[in-house]
């Protein structure tokens, strides 16, 4: 099973800024069924302050302001949604694992923390996905709850040098 079908059914999801970026600014329509699963009562997405503002910071970068206003949108709309559906929480410690780009490691501690879900596109996280599963976190580029356990989630890893069709 391919990386982007796979993700643990956790109760507990992490989202990286290009995932909050596919849901909010560019309605990525392979973000539905994760659209589904944060605005029902089944999941949380779990968020600390640093990650809304490194989405804050972002949202002001020229190519996605420009995507903003193509689509009628405000960083203070993307905002609000990020808002109402988190479920904000402190930083988290220092998870076992470290992660190449220290802007991620945000994101790593707070899944591990909770045994969460850690859903990202970012290759340095992705490239964590079998160290992560050791610590109860499925590392999944897209939510489709076809998963039930993180080391699934490692199976569904694509072969090196293999690209996933999107």
């Amino acid at each position: 099973m391919p990386q982007d079908l796979c993700a643990s059914p956790s109760l507990s999801l992490v989202l990286d800024t290009n995932i909050v970026l596919d849901l909010f600014v560019f309605a990525d329509p392979a973000t539905a069924a994760l659209r589904t699963a944060i605005d029902g009562d089944a999941h949380r997405w779990l968020a600390t302050e640093a990650m809304r503002e490194e989405l804050a910071r972002v949202l002001t970068y020229p190519n996605i302001a420009k995507r903003l206003n193509h689509r009628g949108l405000t960083s203070v709309v993307v905002l609000d949604g990020f808002d109402q559906r988190v479920s904000a929480l402190p930083a988290a410690p220092k998870a076992a694992y470290t992660c190449k780009d220290p802007d991620d490691q945000k994101f790593i501690d707070l899944a591990a923390a909770h045994r969460a879900t850690l859903l990202s596109k970012d290759a340095h996280v992705l490239s964590m996905t079998k160290r992560l599963a050791r610590l109860g976190v499925a590392v999944s580029r897209q939510w489709i709850p076809a998963c039930t356990t993180p080391a699934q989630a490692v199976m569904a890893e694509p072969p090196h040098g293999v690209s996933v069709a999107r």
